[in-house]
Parts: C-alpha cells; sequence; structure tokens
C-alpha cells in the first residue's frame, strides 16, 4: 500500500516548478526567413521594376492650308548680293576725312570720304594760270593783227598811186597774214588750257569719294591718315579701297543643286527658305533662273532665288535651306487632311510604318499610321495620330509597347 503511494506521488504534477525555456534554434530560423523574403522584395523592386528610356519628343501638329505643297528637293546654299561694291578712289592718295561707319545706310552719290587736296589743288591752279596766260597771248596777238590790217590798208592805197614800191605792201599783207596765223593759234592754246583746266578740276574732284548707288555700308576699311590707291601700287600698307556697300534690296539666295537632281527645279517654282540663324522662320521664296554652267569638280549646278519676303534680319553670306515646292492640287490645298509629325518620328515595325505616343503616364503606345507626303523635313500623316498629341522622336529598337520612357532635356 505504501508503495502504491510512493508512485502515484512520483506522478502528480508539481504547479510551481518554471516551464522549460524555449529552443533558439527555432527563432533562428524564423528571423532567417523574414530576411530572405526582405531581400527578394529588394531585388524584384531593383530589378524587377524596368528603367525608363530617355528619348527626344515632338507635337503632333495638324496640317495647315499652305502646307499641303511637297517639297520635291531640299538644298543647302547661302545668302548673297547682288550688287555689292568696294568704294575707293580714283588717285592714289592720303585719306584726310572717313564719313562712314559698318551699318550706316548711304544714298547714291553721297560722300563717304576725302582724300588730301593738295596735289589737285596745285594741278589746278596750274592750269588756271596757263589758262591766263594763253588768253593775254591772244589779246597781244589780236592788237598786233589790229595794227598790220591798218598800216596793209595804207599801203596798198600808197602802191596804188605808185607812190611805194610793191615790195613794201607785200611784206605788210605777210606780216598781216603771219599775225592771223598766231591769233589763230593763241586761240587755240586757249582751248587747250581751258581743257586742262577741266581735267584738274576732275581731279580735284577725284579726292572726293562717293556711294555708287544706295545701300548699307558692311565694312569700313580705311582710317584718316592712311594711303588708298585702287592699283594697290604702294606695298602691303596701302589700302585699295574706303568701305563696302551693299545694296539689300538685291539679296537673294544662291544654292548648288547636284546634277541628278536639277531636272526638279524650274524657272518661277515656289521655293520655302529657311535661315540657320533662324530655324523657325519660313521665308516664302522664288526660283529666278537656273544657271546653264555646271560645276565640273563638284557635279553641281547654280540655282537663282529671289526672297520675296524683304527683312533687316537677313544679311549677306548667312547660311540658308531651301525646299522646293510642288504646287499641290486646288481641292487637297482648300481641304488639308491628317497631321504632321517630324520625319524622324515614323519608323518600320514588322514591315509598316508606325509611330510611338507618349501618354500621361509617360509609356508609349505604339500607332500604325498611314503616311502622306514629305513637307521638307516633316511627313503628313493621314491616320493613326491626333493633332496635340506628343511622339517619340528616333524611337531605338527596344522601345516596345507600354515601356515608360523619360523625355530627354538635352
Amino acid at each position: 500500500m505504501n508503495a502504491s503511494a510512493e508512485l502515484l506521488k512520483e506522478l502528480r504534477i508539481d504547479r510551481k516548478a518554471p516551464p522549460p525555456p524555449p529552443s533558439r534554434k527555432g527563432l533562428w530560423i524564423a528571423l532567417g526567413i523574414v530576411l530572405l523574403l526582405a531581400l527578394a522584395a529588394a531585388a524584384w523592386l531593383v530589378l524587377g521594376r524596368e528603367r525608363p528610356l530617355q528619348v527626344r519628343t515632338a507635337p503632333v501638329v495638324a496640317m495647315a492650308g499652305n502646307s499641303a505643297s511637297a517639297s520635291v528637293l531640299d538644298a543647302t546654299g547661302y545668302v548673297v548680293a547682288r550688287r555689292t561694291a568696294t568704294v575707293s578712289a580714283q588717285i592714289t592718295g592720303r585719306v584726310e576725312e572717313v564719313m562712314i561707319e559698318e551699318g550706316q545706310r548711304v544714298e547714291a552719290g553721297q560722300v563717304l570720304a576725302r582724300l588730301d587736296p593738295i596735289n589737285a589743288d596745285a594741278e589746278r591752279n596750274l592750269a588756271q594760270s596757263q589758262l591766263s596766260s594763253a588768253q593775254s597771248q591772244v589779246d597781244t596777238v589780236a592788237a598786233q593783227l589790229v595794227q598790220a590790217r591798218n598800216e596793209a590798208g595804207r599801203l596798198e592805197d600808197l602802191v596804188q598811186q605808185r607812190l611805194i614800191s610793191r615790195t613794201q605792201y607785200d611784206q605788210a599783207v605777210a606780216a598781216r597774214d603771219s599775225l592771223k596765223a598766231q591769233l589763230l593759234t593763241a586761240q587755240r592754246n586757249v582751248k587747250v588750257a581751258r581743257d586742262q583746266l577741266a581735267i584738274s578740276n576732275i581731279g580735284k574732284d577725284f579726292t572726293v569719294v562717293r556711294a555708287p548707288f544706295a545701300g548699307v555700308i558692311t565694312a569700313k576699311a580705311a582710317q584718316p591718315g592712311e594711303i588708298v590707291s585702287p592699283l594697290s601700287a604702294g606695298g602691303g600698307f596701302t589700302r585699295t579701297g574706303i568701305g563696302t556697300i551693299v545694296d539689300m534690296d538685291s539679296l537673294e539666295i544662291e544654292v548648288d543643286v547636284g546634277e541628278s537632281y536639277i531636272g526638279r527645279v524650274q524657272p518661277k517654282m515656289p521655293v520655302e527658305a529657311t535661315l540657320n540663324a533662324y530655324p523657325d522662320w519660313k521665308i516664302p521664296a522664288e526660283v529666278i533662273a537656273i544657271i546653264p554652267a555646271a560645276d565640273r569638280g563638284k557635279a553641281t549646278v547654280k540655282v537663282r532665288i529671289a526672297i520675296l519676303q524683304k527683312d533687316v534680319r537677313i544679311v549677306p553670306d548667312m547660311g540658308v535651306r531651301v525646299s522646293f515646292l510642288e504646287k499641290a492640287a486646288p481641292e487637297q490645298a482648300e481641304k488639308p487632311k491628317g497631321v504632321r509629325v517630324p520625319t524622324a518620328a515614323i519608323v518600320e515595325r514588322d514591315g509598316k510604318p508606325v509611330a510611338f505616343v507618349v501618354g500621361d503616364d509617360n509609356t508609349v503606345q505604339q500607332r500604325a499610321i498611314q503616311p502622306g507626303i514629305t513637307l521638307s523635313q516633316e511627313r503628313q500623316v493621314l491616320s493613326g495620330l491626333q493633332p496635340g498629341e506628343t511622339v517619340v522622336l528616333e524611337p531605338p529598337a527596344a522601345l516596345r509597347e507600354g515601356a515608360r520612357v523619360v523625355e530627354d532635356k538635352e
């Protein structure tokens, strides 16, 4: 009985004893699982999300009424002046005064500069003195001729009365005729002296440099005190001109067109010109003439183009791009269809023309489009795009539907 009681006491649970400590192995396993899940989430955020591509964009613009003319040929050239001159004196001399500055507008005949007139003044004074001397000689011979005529008249009466010999009368007549010849020579000397004075006056006028036509001074080449010569005979320190004047009303465009494409250009053909300095300014122009001569080295033909819209921003030697236009049909010109986008926005995917449109969330949508005519650096799109949308320029090959993009600000 006692043995059974002892066994029952051993089986009784002691409620006051502390619980056994938890296992640390399970805790480390739980922490490891949490850490692996955090690393997986970070890896998905970094590697799983696609980085946006940097692209250039452009807006889609509705077709304007005057944009229905197709460009049949593009070329580059320069603005040139058909009427330009480097103004110089007609004689060699020292500059005394210069009355022009760059950018100044002058009228035809306006005085631009003056040379030192000391030599011209001396020559004019000499010619004036020679004229006075010749005139005095005429007066002297004329007085002598009057006396000789009177003498010959008296002797003629005496010889008829046989009061003097015939020889004396003949001598008087010879003296009279000799004075007549001397008077004629003296009169001719007066004319020569007068002409010499006129020439010296012209030489005096040569010291004044005037504008040959109205225009704008583009270069001032001489200063007071310098020597100028039209022949540049004075060496490297001698100027050949006073300045350069350009008639801005004579500005036009010259371009070189390849021989292979010159057949597309016709006189009176409409042209759209764009200056390199003002790329957003479209200048209306027109073909003047095709120069009937080719450049053998460059295989090009020069074409002259008239600028129909004059502006002070257009100056000589500016670079310009031109598009030779072909007038569209009247019904197309009245109702232009579609929109226009830069040519670089149109690419081919699976053999079909497409464009990538950027949405509000910076994701792109691939659109199938129907291209139309070429408009200089742009292209008409008849369907697939709407005005106001934004398209990607030069889409990279990796760009696909739904990709995220960011605009390249550079």
